[in-house]
């Protein structure tokens, strides 16, 4: 699509502001992930007081990072299933049911990294 105009710079320029829509409708519509936003903000600070090396650092900060961007993942998911089917479909169910506990291991992972980078 040599006329789209949607290459090189545009591109990126592009995809970054709907990415920044993306969060904001993610903080505005779901509540898990305002929680989760905050979460971050009290976790961050802390990961780079209580990590002694880059890679604890970035492990406790990247484990929460992780759990938004599967909260994000979920969201998406069930809105795209509520947009299509307002019928109960077990296939439906089950997709939400998967994205949710995609957020429950992502939530387990970010518990075991904190306590093994600060315990172990």
């Amino acid at each position: 699509m040599a006329g789209s105009g949607n290459t090189g710079l545009n591109r990126i320029i592009k995809a970054f502001g709907f990415s920044i829509q993306g969060l904001k409708a993610a903080y505005k519509v779901e509540e898990a992930f305002r929680q989760e936003v905050w979460l971050l903000i009290i976790t961050f600070p802390l990961a780079l007081w209580l990590g002694d090396t880059g890679v604890e650092k970035a492990l406790l900060v990247g484990s929460i990072l992780l759990l938004l961007m599967v909260e994000i993942i979920n969201s998406a998911i069930e809105a795209t299933i509520d947009r299509f089917g307002g019928e109960m479909h077990e296939l439906s169910g089950r997709a939400k049911d998967m994205a949710s506990a995609a957020v429950f291991l992502a939530m387990v992972n970010a518990g075991i990294v904190w306590l093994f980078v600060l315990f172990a």
